[in-house]
């Protein structure tokens, strides 16, 4: 047996209309995207449009490339009646984790371990965690390694020995277990902002952020701070119909508190018409912290 695959030409910048209106006019059964294809599908206009152009066969939706905020899971839901199954995986180990078809989905979660993966979250000394402890996602590779994982780096044995701590092998990413044995993501192990001795993951204020009606998407960085190490910052995209104020940047900033917690609300909010982007669409927090070490290595 075969299947179709529709690959939509986004010409240089994606359209959310333009989605819908394939997902209305071809029997596609499944929709994966990245989180910020949906974050777009669920602004006020797509949302419009999705009412009068509803998906024609669409069944399943899965997440990839990074986590996707609880609040756009919500949105899609409610107005399609989908609920968006999220993932995790890398390019060394195909899909790790995810909400299979046989959980209940947590949103915001990762899910739980795939098949012939055994996944945990450890310390340095490649202890395995007790629940909502933090620490870093690994895959045990002894005594055997699953067929389907990666060897080496090729070339580089260095950068292998460094993946590996005793059993595991080291994803470089950051996360928590639930009580039921769900992951959840925290960030990637230089993604973590430590701002005064608190341990601050970007996801977890991305997604307070979204949660508030004028946020169409943000990246949450480390920016340097001569007092406390680091500080919180967000570079926001506004939805439409919100202007760029200060008093909307204390709004967000109170907003976050409350969703979170006092001390990880973001200390700078810059608003942004565009943030940068891997191919895939992840966001490239790399170029946002070099960005903000450039300018306040200048100031």
């Amino acid at each position: 047996m075969g299947a179709a695959m529709f690959i939509q030409d986004a010409r240089g910048k994606f359209n959310a209309n333009e989605t819908l209106d394939m997902l209305h006019t071809y029997p596609i059964t499944t929709l994966c995207a990245p989180p910020t294809v949906y974050r777009m599908l669920v602004l006020d206009e797509p949302i419009a449009h999705l009412k009068t152009h509803p998906p024609k066969a669409l069944r399943h939706c899965v997440g990839a490339g990074e986590p996707l905020n609880p609040e756009v899971i919500r949105m899609w839901e409610q107005h399609t009646g989908l609920t968006i199954r999220d993932g995790y995986g890398q390019t060394e180990t195909v899909l790790l984790c995810a909400n299979f078809p046989s959980l209940e989905v947590k949103p915001g979660s990762m899910g739980k371990p795939s098949p012939g993966f055994d996944v945990s979250v450890i310390d340095h000394n490649g202890q395995e965690l007790p629940p909502h402890k933090e620490g870093d996602i690994a895959v045990r590779i002894k005594p055997e390694r699953p067929k389907w994982m990666f060897q080496e780096y090729w070339h580089n044995p260095e950068a292998t020995a460094a993946s590996i701590r005793g059993d595991w092998y080291i994803t470089g990413d950051r996360a928590y277990k639930d009580e039921d044995g769900y992951l959840w993501f925290v960030g990637r192990a230089d993604d973590v902002i430590i701002s005064a001795g608190y341990r601050i993951g970007p996801f977890e204020v991305e997604s307070a952020l979204k949660e508030h009606p004028a946020i169409a998407e943000s990246a949450v960085i480390a920016s340097p701070d001569a007092m406390r190490g680091e500080i919180v910052k967000a570079y926001v995209i506004l939805a439409p119909g919100y202007q760029p104020t200060p008093q909307l940047a204390s709004e967000l900033q109170e907003h976050v508190k409350r969703v979170t917690a006092p001390y990880k609300y973001p200390r700078e909010i810059e608003f942004v018409d565009t943030l940068p982007k891997t191919i895939s669409g992840k966001i490239r927090r790399i170029a946002l912290r070099e960005m903000e070490r450039q300018k306040k290595a200048g100031s």
